[in-house]
């Protein structure tokens, strides 16, 4: 049996590649690197099919799609909720990718994307907040303290310069986990026993929670002027952080509409409640914060383009080098119309 060709070879980056590469380059780097990368393909949304992610609810979580393309890769990402796995040891989310060649329709990458997806989250969040929130802000409350609060720590340090992180979750071990971590990050870490002594002193919050209900992490008493929250834990039908009196003073910016109306923070306001696409401030065509005393939110769900521009970013990062192996995942007749064939040549 002939060995495949290299077209029959599709590089594949498992969690342990996944996690040398990170390292190589050095998180915080691969955090400022996957904001540009993002950033730069929000300049070109209107290149890009977007479609609200295909999302299958059951009682204990969603498993979801999220395809996108510009007409020269095609990607998708496979991903999980579940936040009653943490209780059997296992992680709420868990993903996974491909990028793919439009003009072959040939995988060229196949990757893991449960760290990737940390990264472009926090990454994310990050490149909006250096749009919108208070020009000098040092200081973040972080509420919710789990699986991605280190990283979102650390992208806002990278990359809008917060230096005093806030910690608070109802569990007060995933706070100790949390500073733990960061700790000798260079990020000052004060533990708060509550969500209100979390957010005294802070320009930025962000909200982070898993539980899949109607939750009031944040109420509108809660939150003075000035500030920019981040709001990340709300992300499918049922599930919020905020207040809706929070939402209704608030200038709301999203990813992809059809979809945040579905899923975020919006879904608790009537359809025609206005808000702007973060895309239109990346590309000037409207303004982020105007001014000092606006509440901005940054009602973030994730969305299929971010996870593209992710795939990309891996994909040509780690070309050719030895953080990524060839999985023979295409079969590769001699003659294209022979698939029978081949099949029965393996018996030899």
């Amino acid at each position: 049996m002939n060995a495949p060709s290299q077209l029959a070879l599709v590089p594949f980056i498992s969690v342990e590649n996944m996690m040398r590469f990170v390292l190589h380059v050095g998180i915080e780097r691969v955090l400022v690197e996957l904001a540009s990368e993002i950033e730069a393909d929000f300049r070109r949304w209107e290149h890009f099919d977007k479609t609200p992610r295909v999302a299958s609810h059951s009682p204990v979580g969603v498993i979801e799609l999220m395809p996108t393309s510009d007409g020269a890769f095609y990607g998708f990402k496979y991903v999980n909720g579940h936040p009653k796995n943490m209780q059997a040891g296992l992680q709420t989310v868990t993903a996974f990718g491909v990028l793919a060649d439009v003009a072959t329709g040939y995988p060229l990458l196949v990757s893991e994307m449960t760290i990737l997806t940390a990264l472009r989250t926090a990454a994310t969040s990050a490149m909006a907040a250096r749009h919108l929130a208070p020009r000098g802000a040092r200081t973040m409350a972080m509420i919710g303290n789990g699986a991605q609060s280190e990283f979102q720590a650390l992208a806002f340090r990278a990359i809008c310069g917060i230096e005093h992180v806030r910690l608070h979750d109802i569990d007060p071990a995933a706070t100790r986990k949390c500073a733990a971590n960061l700790a000798g990050t260079g990020i000052r870490v004060t533990p708060c026993r509550s969500a209100e002594e979390a957010i005294e002193g802070a320009q930025v919050i962000t909200t982070c929670t898993a539980d899949k209900q109607y939750a009031t992490i944040l109420t509108d008493n809660m939150v003075g002027t000035g500030v920019h929250i981040n709001a990340i834990g709300g992300d499918c039908p049922g599930k919020t952080e905020l207040h809706r009196d929070i939402l209704l003073r608030s200038e709301i910016f999203v990813e992809y509409t059809p979809q945040t109306r579905i899923e975020g923070e919006i879904q608790q306001l009537d359809a025609s409640h206005p808000v702007t696409e973060l895309w239109e401030v990346i590309a000037g065509r409207a303004p982020g914060r105007a001014r000092a005393e606006q509440v901005t939110l940054f009602d973030g769900v994730g969305f299929a383009i971010e996870d593209f521009a992710a795939l990309r970013y891996v994909h040509d990062r780690v070309k050719g080098t030895g953080f990524v192996q060839n999985l023979d995942m295409i079969a590769d007749p001699d003659d294209p119309r022979d698939l029978y064939g081949m099949l029965m040549r393996a018996q030899a």
